[in-house]
């Protein structure tokens, strides 16, 4: 990439970190070999207990692209403190000639034309609002997106084009979690384009979802977000059907429809809007029409 491309699409980072000391070394040297560097990477060390923020501040030496901002500790670790952090962060970039903003996982690694390729997305798509690629988590496979919706883009690594950024108001601290869906389903909603790219992925080191829980227990709480972001229920035995064909099969399944089904009994206040919820649905079912019309004509073929 020339200087003069480069000028057209600089970014900035910010990093939400809590408790990331085996992990953010992975993530810092990755940025640290990009091909493009961001006009200011903020790494928010969230009230660690660990060296997370001491690891971040030895690699800030003759690097002023990457600076640190320290939060107080507090006693509890939940979904709706990440956009705290992004927000401190925010105020550390929002005054800088970005065209780009990412927020950054600090226990993913990435090769070194990652952030390159991204950028190029959105260099080529005037409308592209929200851009990533897939994950993997060790032992485990991309998703497979003839199932997944590839117009959703995963929280490890989310970049917005600025404009976008700012149309659907930045983050919505949410307790429960799904913070990363509504940015990405918001501004599908508002008329940009989403994209997981599947050209690269990123890997991710500490399981989805897992910071505070065990595995089943974060299959239980995802189950209680599908409910509170307003998943039809559809879709969401759907979703518990198709789990089944992965680890941990029968009993993660389980515990995702009993964490819905525990929200909806108790009708737990949704955390997002109506209109969204519309939006979403309407989404899922066309979707899941697609799926069956798909396996449908599958079958026919067989016989």
């Amino acid at each position: 990439m020339t200087s003069v491309e480069r000028l057209k699409l600089p970014y900035v980072l910010i990093t939400p970190a809590r408790n990331e000391e085996a992990f953010i070394v992975r993530t810092i040297e990755s940025m640290i070999a990009q091909t493009v560097i961001p006009e200011k990477w903020v790494i928010v060390d969230d009230g660690s207990t660990d060296s997370t923020g001491s690891i971040a501040e030895s690699y800030m030496q003759d690097r002023e692209w990457i600076e640190l901002v320290r939060l107080p500790r507090r006693q509890e670790r939940h979904f709706a403190a990440k956009v705290q952090g992004f927000s401190k962060g925010f105020e550390r970039v929002k005054e800088l000639p970005y065209a780009v903003i990412g927020n950054l996982d600090a226990d993913i690694e990435f090769d070194a034309g990652y952030m390159e390729y991204l950028l190029g997305k959105f260099r080529e798509n005037p409308r592209l609002g929200v851009a990533g690629t897939p994950f993997v988590e060790d032992g485990s496979k991309p998703y497979d997106y003839r199932y997944t919706n590839i117009e959703h883009v995963s929280g490890a690594c989310q970049l917005f084009r600025r404009e976008c950024f700012e149309d659907i108001g930045g983050y919505t601290p949410i307790r429960n979690g799904g913070i990363d869906w509504v940015a990405v389903t918001t501004a599908r909603m508002k008329g940009w384009q989403t994209r997981t790219f599947t050209d690269k992925t990123c890997r991710h080191h500490r399981k989805i979802g897992t910071g505070d829980c065990n595995a089943l227990h974060a299959w239980y709480r995802n189950g209680r977000k599908d409910y509170c972001i307003g998943n039809h229920p559809l879709w969401e035995l759907f979703r518990c059907v198709y789990q089944t064909r992965s680890r941990p099969y029968l009993i993660g399944a389980t515990a995702l429809l009993l964490g819905y089904l525990r929200a909806g009994i108790a009708r737990t206040q949704r955390s997002v809007s109506p209109d969204l919820v519309a939006f979403l649905r309407a989404e899922q079912m066309q979707r899941l029409r697609r799926i069956l019309k798909s396996k449908v004509s599958a079958s026919r073929k067989d016989v």
